[in-house]
């Protein structure tokens, strides 16, 4: 069967989104503790692309299913895992990418919504929340999406944060959403 398409980001009412988010129900990985089966001989890419074997997976209702299945460990790694296996998988930076923002209302009343590569909606907030990391390439911002997994997001993305941003009075520059403000510098 199908997945259904993808909803437009931004034709949707932040009602909407958290209708979504509510209706994607996640298997409880974290309450899975199989025994350790081996590599999956998966790697998610830096890009967000999901490798099998070293060969791109294609179907994106194949990536969408993985993803609902991806755990951190917390010894760092990455697994798959289901009720009766558990198998490793490599991740080049983060698991996820925040492809898509839908950014309403304004100041301390704004709300931001990603769309993930995956498909998945997330509201950044304290739940969720975003940090930007000091790299020689140069800002890396990360949303936490569940159980210690990241979205990195995607450079437009972040762009549309960082005029955001700097279109405030806040000092240090920095984005609000639900409530939260998250400063474009990390604390080092």
């Amino acid at each position: 069967m199908p997945m259904p398409p993808l909803p437009d980001l931004s034709s949707l009412s932040l009602a909407d989104i958290a209708r979504l988010a509510e209706e994607n129900r996640l298997p409880p990985v974290e309450r899975w503790n199989p025994t350790h089966c081996g590599d999956s001989e998966m790697r998610i890419a830096r890009d967000g692309t999901w490798f099998h074997q070293g060969s791109p997976i294609g179907r994106p209702a194949m990536v969408r299913l993985f993803s609902t299945i991806l755990r951190r460990e917390p010894d760092g790694g990455y697994v798959l895992v289901t009720p009766v296996e558990k198998l490793d998988i490599a991740v080049e930076d983060a698991p996820f990418q925040a492809v898509e923002v839908k950014i309403e209302g304004e100041g301390q009343g704004t709300t931001l919504a990603f769309r993930l590569n995956t498909g998945d909606i997330v509201t950044a907030g304290a739940e969720h929340p975003l940090r930007f990391e000091s790299t020689d390439e140069g800002p890396r911002p990360y949303l936490h999406v569940r159980g210690g997994l990241e979205a990195l997001v995607a450079r437009p993305v972040y762009y549309e944060l960082a005029t955001l941003a700097l279109a405030g009075d806040d000092q240090p520059p920095g984005i609000w959403s639900a409530g939260a403000f998250f400063p474009l510098e990390n604390k080092a």
